[in-house]
């Protein structure tokens, strides 16, 4: 039977990454991961858990789920003190099973309720990220469309202009002109001026346009589009949106989710298409 045991070392070795060799192999010399991370995780004798990863490992593992996620945004994350990642000798990064599972609720709340890095702090504090599944199986794609679109009643956050201002890094004059094109639209408050969080993200996302030479006056054809979109959509639901019955209006909502999520989508995809046009020459 000592046979037995003995290949199971050499078929680790074989398949060749540290990820993979984070079980009862020892790693190669120079590897990242510490040289007991694996096999002190198996046997339960070392406090670093089993199946750590690195910050490349985890940005692979999320992206199926989470197109967008980039190794500078989990680093981010941590910056604002929202992951605490182990560190070896040598500086780089390893993420615990765990780790991985707070970063997805993370992901999860800020995709799929729009929610600020603050409040998300609370909900972790709370125990969210303990009530979601990190090994489960792959989510129903289904599930995904529609979490992706989320447009239905819910109590709203508000921003002030100055915490717009500070959370995204863009500054008070291009704000005033994307108020001036219609592409944000601020509500008066006790005097104050404020936005939603769907507006915030707006200024965010054209606030990094902005470094590009991308003013307010150039975003109007997004605006055009996203107008246009949405008139195609109420014209197919516009009866259902509109019926006193509580039920198929709920329905028609899911519906509206459904179908706003496949045309972005949709206009994603063509928009890559011909960019890859472009980039072809």
């Amino acid at each position: 039977m000592s046979a037995g045991v003995d290949i199971q070392p050499e078929r680790a070795r074989e398949e060749g990454t540290p990820r993979r060799d984070a079980g009862p192999t020892p790693p190669a010399p120079g590897a990242r991961a510490p040289a007991d991370g694996g096999q002190g995780a198996r046997r339960g004798g070392s406090s670093l858990p089993a199946k750590a990863l690195t910050i490349g490992a985890v940005c692979k593992q999320l992206e199926r789920e989470f197109p967008d996620i980039s190794i500078s945004k989990i680093r981010y994350l941590e910056d604002q003190k929202l992951l605490s990642p182990r560190r070896t000798p040598g500086g780089y990064r390893l993420y615990s099973a765990r780790e991985v599972n707070r970063l997805r609720t993370i992901l999860r709340l800020q995709r799929d309720e729009f929610l600020p890095l603050r409040v998300i702090r609370q909900e972790l504090a709370a125990g969210r990220a303990d009530a979601q599944t990190g090994e489960a199986s792959p989510p129903d794609p289904r599930s995904l469309r529609r979490a992706t679109v989320s447009v239905g009643d819910r109590a709203e956050a508000r921003y002030s202009l100055e915490t717009v201002l500070e959370e995204t890094g863009a500054d008070a004059a291009l704000v005033r002109e994307l108020e001036d094109f219609g592409i944000v639209k601020g509500r008066q408050e006790g005097g104050e001026l404020t936005y939603d969080e769907t507006e915030r993200e707006i200024v965010r996302a054209a606030g990094e346009l902005a470094r590009f030479g991308v003013g307010g006056r150039n975003l109007r054809v997004f605006r055009t589009s996203a107008d246009r979109e949405a008139a195609l959509l109420e014209q197919i639901l516009a009866s259902s949106l509109r019926s006193r019955n509580p039920e198929r209006r709920r329905e028609a909502v899911e519906t509206l989710e459904n179908l706003a999520t496949v045309a972005s989508n949709l206009k994603h995809l063509l928009l890559v298409r011909d960019l890859r046009r472009l980039a072809s020459g």
